[in-house]
């Protein structure tokens, strides 16, 4: 594992090209390829992508997940670092990042403004606005934290996963309100109703 100064990168003047691409296949096999700016396939995601295959996630869930993976792979090209070689010093800034910047339109549309992000009149809706959503987020978290088990698992990714399910200086459940459940939590079954009295049966004889 490579050590960092803890400082980061300045990501005031960050850039973060649009580089590399999704590319749909047509291939049953692999659906969909992560490609870099040269237009080679990305390796460790495509080893990635055919596992979760493998396990039985359809290609609607890896092109989901290749999405995520390819937002993570250009911030490391811009800050140039290695895949295998981030650490949570990396992982740290792409988060800042993600939450700070903009998001990008696809091509041919025009980056969301900020009155996107004003209530539908007639839903109520809030749109999608012109940050990622926190739920955007969330998702690409778990998919580099799973991505990044995977290689660790087969001996192929660092030792040390960036994205930790719990943060340096955490506590796990520190926000938790105390009277909602834990996530993937079952309520404690209701305790059981006490036996009903046990009544004469009449057609059984006394003994004598």
């Amino acid at each position: 594992m490579i050590e960092r100064d803890g400082q980061g990168q300045d990501l005031r003047s960050l850039a973060v090209p649009r580089v590399g691409s999704l590319l749909m296949t047509g291939d049953a096999w692999e659906p969909y390829q992560l490609l870099d700016p040269v237009g080679a396939s990305v390796e460790p995601v495509a080893v990635y992508l055919k596992d979760l295959q493998g396990i039985g996630r359809p290609a609607t869930t890896q092109r989901s997940y290749a999405v995520d993976l390819l937002r993570w792979f250009r911030f490391l090209w811009a800050v140039k670092t290695p895949w295998d070689q981030a650490t949570r010093d990396e992982a740290r800034d792409f988060s800042r990042w993600i939450q700070i910047s903009d998001r990008p339109g696809r091509a041919g549309v025009p980056a969301a403004s900020a009155a996107s992000a004003a209530p539908n009149p007639v839903t109520g809706k809030t749109g999608p606005g012109r940050r990622y959503a926190p739920a955007t987020r969330g998702h690409g978290e778990s998919v580099l934290r799973g991505f990044y088990d995977f290689h660790r698992e087969v001996g192929s990714g660092p030792m040390v996963n960036p994205f930790p399910l719990v943060r340096r200086g955490a506590r796990a459940h520190a926000h938790h309100n105390p009277m909602d459940l834990y996530r993937n939590e079952r309520s404690a079954p209701p305790a059981p109703l006490p036996p009903l009295p046990s009544l004469p049966n009449r057609n059984i004889v006394p003994y004598r």
